[in-house]
């Protein structure tokens, strides 16, 4: 069995951001480490998951999200917002049917894996942002029919939401990280 550990920076209470990484890529990868920037920087308590392995078996790793996801301490009329990175979109499922709004970049949306999540992007029952890049193999843009999820695909970007010329990968992740700090805050 994979181990894991969750650290929290202390914040306001009643907004609670829960912060799941990929396999192979951290919460100290930029889409994430920017993400968890901005919400600290507006306040918000943010819980990060690290697991102790870079690449945890991938039904581990949905059980293992959606626990820790139902875990978190909020207060009633508090907030709780998931911000995942592909492999973490296995928890999509869990925060739908728990009415928590989500920031799933580069969620995993092709493949047989890929059907519990389509279907609760499907189910449209909280507030998304879906961020990925047409270069990028798990990406399917076109899943996304739910009136309350808010799509940024970028073109020609991979996987890491990245392209060769560092200056332009630069500018994509503060487009993402802008549209992250919007989302929040409509929250």
């Amino acid at each position: 069995m994979t181990t894991w550990q969750i650290s929290t920076t202390a914040g306001d209470p009643a907004r609670v951001a829960t912060v799941l990484p990929g396999s192979g890529y951290t919460a100290q990868g930029p889409l994430l480490w920017y993400a968890a920037k901005t919400l600290r920087a507006a306040g918000w308590t943010v819980r990060t998951f690290a697991w102790d392995e870079l690449s945890p078996d991938w039904g581990e790793a949905r059980r293992t999200y959606g626990e820790a996801i139902q875990d978190a301490s909020v207060p009633d009329g508090g907030r709780h917002l998931v911000v995942a990175k592909s492999l973490g979109s296995f928890a999509l499922p869990v925060a739908v049917d728990l009415g928590l709004p989500g920031v799933w970049l580069t969620p995993v949306l092709t493949g047989h894996a890929s059907e519990p999540v389509r279907a609760a992007i499907a189910a449209g029952r909280a507030p998304a942002l879906l961020a990925g890049g047409t270069a990028d193999p798990l990406w399917d843009g076109g899943v996304v029919t739910a009136p309350d999820t808010e799509v940024l695909e970028v073109d020609g970007v991979d996987h890491s939401l990245e392209v060769g010329d560092w200056r332009r990968s630069h500018e994509i992740l503060a487009r993402v990280t802008g549209a992250v700090e919007r989302f929040a805050a409509q929250l």
